[in-house]
């Protein structure tokens, strides 16, 4: 692959039927990113096929689509669309502790992309255990393939890791997303040899990826941000632009990006 700069962008889209219906297509017509990562697409992969394939058909579109859905149909799900023009790259094997469509790993050449829905802990915080469970298995996993080349890791993280990244901390704390050990956590993948892209290239902007739909959230610039590109920390040399697209509507999160070469 050619050392040009290359835009990525990942975007939560809390139901890609949903978001198709909301002006999809001009958003990538406009961005025209190499690669574009989507979380919660929520359509089974035989929902897809009887209902997307002529839409989202490679040749219209121009981007190769790569799916992992989730096995309980209507639920998570993550996909990769990949502009034609890039050959000999392709999608790793989907890991066999992942039956609910939450992460994919490309081999871009370079490097490798990882696009990820992390999971929520839940108001009641009954997936805590399962998330950090899931998370830990997800860090040893990429360190393992850091030993072959750099790793990209996008996608919705469903933690505000510091103060800074939502606009009502005090009143979040030990919150899902504002966890202790959420951000505990978050500690420890950025101490492992990742960088936070966007907190390294603006260390004190205030800019949200998510808002609640309820009490007129966005409109209020009440959010979170929870959306991240997260890389192995040699390639922050190699990062030109990250950043958070909070006019793009369509879902409760708006896209993040980075360029890079």
């Amino acid at each position: 692959m050619n050392k040009k700069t290359m835009k990525i962008i990942s975007w939560n889209v809390n139901g890609l039927r949903a978001v198709i219906k909301k002006d999809f297509f001009a958003f990538l017509e406009k961005e025209k990113p190499d690669f574009l990562c989507v979380q919660e697409i929520k359509i089974s992969e035989a929902a897809r096929v009887k209902e997307l394939s002529e839409m989202l058909n490679p040749e219209k579109i121009g981007y190769e689509i790569y799916w992992n859905s989730a096995e309980r149909p209507g639920y998570s799900g993550t996909a990769i669309f990949s502009k034609r023009s890039y050959t000999g790259i392709g999608c790793l094997e989907n890991l066999d502790w992942d039956n609910e469509g939450r992460i994919q790993v490309l081999d871009i050449g370079g490097y490798y992309l990882a696009n990820v829905y992390f999971p929520n802990s839940n108001h009641e915080l009954t997936r805590l255990d399962f998330k950090i469970d899931f998370n830990d298995k997800l860090l040893r996993y990429f360190k393992k393939l850091e030993e072959k080349k750099p790793v990209i890791v996008t996608g919705d993280y469903n933690v505000a890791h510091n103060e800074i990244d939502l606009a009502r901390p005090k009143d979040n704390i030990g919150s899902p997303g504002f966890h202790p050990r959420e951000r505990e956590w978050m500690d420890r993948f950025l101490a492992a040899g990742f960088a936070d892209t966007f907190r390294e290239l603006h260390p004190e902007k205030i800019q949200y990826s998510w808002w609640s739909y309820r009490a007129g959230a966005r409109r209020k610039n009440i959010g979170w941000r929870i959306d991240y590109f997260c890389v192995s920390a040699e390639l922050m040399k190699n990062i030109k632009k990250a950043y958070i697209l909070n006019e793009v509507i369509g879902s409760d999160h708006c896209p993040v990006g980075v360029e890079i070469i």
